[in-house]
């Protein structure tokens, strides 16, 4: 079946002008930092470690604070992903246990965390995101993309899984992930990557960094099209982002960031089980009709600034602003127009207490957003009457405080809370009601961690989080009505064991989740349009196993620097189920596989040289509704990627997917009650070959 190509439609209006001025601007900023060498600055101590820039943790201060935390996180750093043909959320955290995220189309994803989101049959909740601990890459009621996360931008990312991590001011039950990027002190000079492959896939990429005096600055871009396996999944997109700095003394530094995106995506829809399994190329014939697109024009900018003010204290504060068009033809045209605007103040205090050493982090953050949202008629993609007209005002403000408490050097009880106020208003002005909602949550948190030897720790915890309802699960499409909806909250019991070795890593969690009036898909309409309710009382239990370590070592290459076979496993096992639900008893949730598996074998030679099978396994099908009428189909996808990397300036990669052509399912939507032919189902990729160079210099 042929393949439909994506318009070209030039970056064109205020959105437009906006974004070709910003990055002219950040890159007449940069241009006189990058054309200088690094300036050596005096070390600074801040949180146990020396810092380049002390508004953007180095990966070793981001492990350090991931060692303080009483529960399941993790520092993925970009030697996962950056030889890889990465372009989406599970490229780039496929590989760490609890996070299930499966591509949908282009760079879409679906994704959950402990069971976060699994109603969420399009863009994103459950889950906070963030990019340099600043910028929320969500709206200010809890929606998202993916499409705005370009991989090739970061330096490593921070995963806290459920409620680990309140120094964000994160509080949903999938937690939060931080895309940190690089600054002009620890990035190189200048990179240009070219990234080409299977289904007319390119994307160039370059960044460039430098530090004059107390001045750096960093810059990335990139250009991508894909016309994508399936019919009706072309895209294409430009993304830039960076960063300015300025550090006068060696206790204060200020920091400006920028974020902009512009971005054209067809979308292909789910479709039946048999269809998927059986013609996986195919788009669902009514995204075809009506031309199903989600196209996004959206710039940030963000300000954070740390002041050192004693060897005891240090002082964050900043702000954002946020403004994203979204051009979205689905069942009906949703134009929406986002303008968002916040900010947040961190104190960190570190002292003895009775000759027991402390750490205090307090703060607030805040989120205020406001939304012109239209809806018309589609008209075979294009816009025909007004159906929906309304102004959707959300302010999401957090107050939190977390301590470690250090009995001994070795041993740390953690205290920990937060509040949360939010609130929801609509003032309808065409086939939508006035209406307004209003939510404020405690959420307290206990734990300890313990270090049990070099590189070893066990913690565990008992937290409590919580998720409002977006506008998007507010919204029944049949009704100008605000839904009536609860918030989502769980508490959650769990333990754990994480460590670190030259030869060897783990990540293990145990968890339950107690879970009330869980934000559901009740049911799904033809157009794939979901009305969501509380449901009553569930549970999410399960384990998240991370290993990874050397098999082999010495193979041909003796020594120091021995040859070696790397083994890297992620598990995750999810036991999610209703408890005692007057409809559906005890039946599995749905949307989620109980077990899911990935595994790589890898050589890895002194001279850079690296190759090796990877395997991504769902053993068992999973169900699609409450009800459990209709699952999915098991699958297995051998991989394998080989490329060349010894640290020098120039690297090359082949990543080779899906060897044997094998169809399947690698997503779905969930309903309540499925039918046997109902479109819920997400078809995976074919087989497919990419490669990549990159040189720095």
């Amino acid at each position: 079946m042929p393949h439909s190509r994506l318009p070209t439609r030039a970056v064109s209006g205020a959105a437009g002008r906006r974004l070709c001025a910003s990055v002219s601007l950040f890159a007449l900023v940069f241009a006189g930092a990058a054309a200088a060498q690094e300036a050596t600055l005096p070390d600074v101590v801040v949180d146990g470690g020396t810092a380049a820039s002390l508004t953007v943790p180095s990966m070793d201060e981001a492990r350090a604070a991931i060692a303080r935390t009483p529960g399941g996180a993790e520092v993925v750093s970009d030697e996962a992903w950056q030889d890889t043909r990465a372009v989406t959320i599970k490229d780039m955290l496929d590989f760490v246990p609890g996070v299930f995220a499966q591509t949908k189309w282009g760079e879409d994803t679906r994704l959950s965390i402990r069971g976060s989101g699994l109603s969420r049959n399009a863009h994103l909740r459950g889950v906070q995101l963030f990019q340099d601990g600043v910028i929320p890459l969500n709206t200010a009621d809890g929606g998202g993309d993916f499409q705005e996360i370009d991989p090739t931008a970061y330096r490593y990312v921070e995963v806290f899984k459920g409620a680990n991590g309140y120094q964000l001011g994160a509080n949903a039950l999938g937690g939060a992930i931080n895309f940190v990027t690089p600054t002009g002190r620890d990035a190189p000079s200048v990179t240009v990557r070219l990234d080409a492959g299977s289904w007319d896939f390119f994307r160039l990429q370059s960044s460039a960094g430098g530090a004059q005096g107390a001045f750096d600055a960093f810059v990335t871009a990139s250009a991508q099209t894909a016309q994508g396996f399936r019919e009706h999944s072309a895209g294409q997109s430009l993304r830039a982002s960076g960063n300015a700095g300025w550090r006068p003394t060696d206790a204060f530094e200020t920091r400006f960031f920028f974020n902009a995106n512009d971005i054209e995506q067809q979308i292909p829809g789910a479709v039946s089980k048999a269809a998927a399994l059986t013609d996986p190329e195919a788009a669902n014939p009514t995204n075809l009709k009506l031309d199903y697109q989600r196209n996004i024009q959206s710039l940030r900018f963000a300000n954070k600034t740390t002041w050192v003010m004693s060897e005891n204290s240090k002082l964050e504060f900043g702000g954002f602003v946020s403004d994203k068009d979204l051009n979205h033809p689905i069942f009906q045209v949703l134009d929406y127009d986002y303008f968002t605007w916040g900010g947040f103040a961190r104190l960190v205090d570190e002292r003895e207490i009775a000759g027991f050493a402390n750490r205090l982090t307090a703060g607030i953050t805040t989120s205020i957003g406001s939304t012109d949202a239209k809806r018309f008629a589609n008209i075979q993609g294009h816009e025909g009457a007004l159906t929906f007209f309304a102004n959707e005002d959300a302010t999401t403000t957090t107050y939190y405080a977390e301590d470690n408490f250090y009995l001994a050097k070795s041993f740390a009880l953690v205290g920990a809370f937060q509040y949360l106020t939010a609130t929801r208003d609509r003032d309808g002005f065409y086939n939508a009601a006035t209406g307004s909602k209003d939510y404020g949550l405690f959420l307290p948190k206990g734990g300890i961690v313990w270090d049990i030897g070099p590189g070893a720790q066990v913690f565990a915890n008992v937290s409590n989080s919580a998720e409002v309802p977006t506008f998007s699960e507010l919204t029944n499409f049949a009704s100008p009505l605000l839904s009536n909806l609860e918030a989502q909250t769980a508490t959650t019991y769990e333990i754990g064991s994480r460590g670190r070795g030259e030869d060897f890593t783990w990540d293990v969690s145990l968890y339950r989740s107690s879970v009330k009036n869980e934000l559901q898909c009740n049911a799904t309409t033809v157009s794939g349009v979901c009305t969501v309710v509380n449901l009553g009382y569930t549970v999410h239990q399960g384990v998240e196993a991370g290993f990874g370590g050397t098999l082999l070592k010495g193979l041909w290459e003796k020594g120091a620097a021995a040859d070696k076979l790397w083994f890297n496993l992620a598990y995750t096992y999810s036991d999610f189920f209703f408890d005692n639900d007057p409809v559906w008893g005890n039946n599995q949730l749905p949307g989620i596989p109980r077990h899911y598996i990935r595994a790589e074998l890898l050589y890895k030679h002194p001279s850079g040289f690296y190759a090796g099978p990877n395997v991504e396994w769902v053993p068992t099908p999973y169900y699609v509704d409450d009800a459990n009428t209709l699952n999915t189909a098991a699958y297995a996808l051998l991989n394998f990627r080989l490329g060349y990397d010894d640290g020098g300036p120039f690297s090359a990669y082949v990543d080779a997917r899906n060897l044997f052509d094998t169809a399947y399912i690698a997503t779905v939507s969930v309903t309540a009650r499925a039918a046997q032919n109902s479109a819920l189902f997400e078809p995976g990729s074919g087989r497919a070959v990419y490669a990549g160079i990159r040189y720095t210099w």
